[in-house]
């Protein structure tokens, strides 16, 4: 039942993230957190290498097709995204597993709130 649980996970986060362009920590690692019930950190790092590659890719080529992709934005992103990730990796391996897992909620609350109300 794990690995169904997991697999419809996957497939939400990829209908989530070609439907919004987020996946991965909107609604994959609270996923793994909250039903697969991996550690805060597992499941960050479970989420950041099922990204590398496929997440992206499909959903990247429709949108491209319909000259929706700013193709320059899209690379300049990607290499924040590459040292952001490597910064953002060795600093949450300073925080316990609670104080990670209540940041990642308070930025959730955060985002939720205004989006929302602005």
């Amino acid at each position: 039942m794990t690995w169904v649980l997991v697999a419809l996970i996957g497939l939400a986060g990829g209908v989530v993230a070609g439907l919004f362009g987020v996946g991965g920590a909107i609604l994959v690692v609270p996923g793994l957190v909250l039903l697969a019930k991996l550690p805060q950190h597992t499941a960050n790092g479970t989420s950041l290498a099922a990204l590398l590659l496929p997440v992206g890719i499909l959903g990247a080529l429709e949108y491209y097709k319909r000259g929706q992709v700013n193709v320059a934005y899209a690379a300049v992103i990607a290499a924040g995204l590459f040292v952001g990730a490597l910064v953002g990796a060795k600093l949450a391996g300073s925080l316990s597993d609670v104080v990670l897992r209540r940041a990642f909620g308070g930025l959730l609350l955060l985002v939720s709130v205004r989006l929302l109300l602005w």
